[in-house]
């Protein structure tokens, strides 16, 4: 469906996208994970025909999206982070002047605004203005609008971005609901622990590089060692800090009340060294308890092992 060969994007002396290459197949969820900057919203704005690129190839079903831009663009559905709205037309005069844009045939308008307006969940708010809908439910509207020509390929830019919980979980919902229609979706978020609940392959990217790529358990898997551990003990736990602090296995560290949590990707042998000093360093250890690393700690530790490259 999507296919990035070796793709780099440039500006001025600054490399934003640095030879990334990876696939998506047809009806895969991809999640696109990366910090600000890590080069995101630039690979989906070269993809979408906005940018071109300096280097490399983007395929969008078969075409090539520098040399069949027109053809490419036709299976392509964009939302940007930042979209524009027409506050002073009602949700269907909105969905209505789109179909327009995308010359939908005058006697199908109504059916693909109403089916549309349906999937959203903005039924009851079709002749609302546009002015007067909360951002969740502008952000539904403006996926309404990308789906208009019925893309193949959905590339949506942080698309729960400022949004409150109960709009994400509504959002989630209907990333499902394109799921089962076949859609093919690549969305960047920071919401990790919500892009591993939907999507059905994950690309961690940092300084415009991909990093990992898989599904979840795949990625894991590879970081099998990884894991998130808490610890608690009745001695002062500013000694068990100052030790974490000083082993290059261990990330991520938040300290509270009565315990310690970090990331923790050395060997078992490593581990058992670890707590070893700890003890010896008079930590008197209460609890321990460790569980598979989830996405935000493997985001954590590939991010931070870029850096130290």
């Amino acid at each position: 469906m999507i296919k990035v060969e070796n793709l780099v994007k440039r500006y001025g002396k600054f490399t934003a996208v640095d030879d990334l290459s990876f696939t998506i197949g047809k009806g895969e969820i991809f999640g696109f994970v990366g910090s600000n900057g890590a080069g995101k919203s630039t690979t989906m704005k070269v993809a979408a025909g906005l940018l071109r690129a300096d280097k490399g190839t983007i395929y969008i079903n078969g075409y090539d999206v520098r040399k069949n831009r027109t053809e490419a663009k036709r299976s392509i559905g964009y939302m940007p982070d930042f979209f524009g709205v027409y506050d002073d037309l009602k949700v269907t005069e909105y969905m209505n002047f789109y179909c327009g844009v995308h010359r939908i045939p005058v006697s199908d308008r109504r059916k693909i605004t109403e089916s549309l307006i349906e999937l959203v969940n903005l039924g009851d708010k079709r002749e609302a203005y546009v002015d007067d809908l909360s951002r969740g439910m502008k952000q539904r509207l403006c996926l309404a609008r990308s789906l208009i020509h019925n893309p193949d390929l959905l590339i949506l830019d942080e698309p729960a971005s400022g949004l409150d919980p109960r709009a994400r979980v509504e959002f989630r919902e209907i990333m499902k609901e394109l799921k089962d229609m076949g859609k093919t979706v690549l969305i960047s978020s920071h919401i990790l622990h919500e892009l591993s609940e939907i999507c059905t392959s994950i690309g961690i990217i940092d300084k415009g590089k991909m990093i990992a790529s898989g599904s979840v358990s795949e990625i894991q898997e590879k970081l099998n060692h990884l894991s998130r551990i808490k610890l608690m003990a009745c001695s002062d736990l500013s000694i068990a800090a100052n030790i974490l602090k000083e082993q290059p296995q261990v990330t991520n560290i938040v300290e509270a009340n009565g315990y310690i949590e970090f990331s923790y990707a050395g060997t078992g042998d490593q581990k058992a060294g670890l707590l070893k000093g700890m003890i010896e360093a008079d930590v008197k250890i209460t609890h321990f308890e460790e569980t598979a690393g989830s996405l935000e700690s493997i985001f954590m530790h590939l991010t931070r092992q870029g850096e130290s490259e």
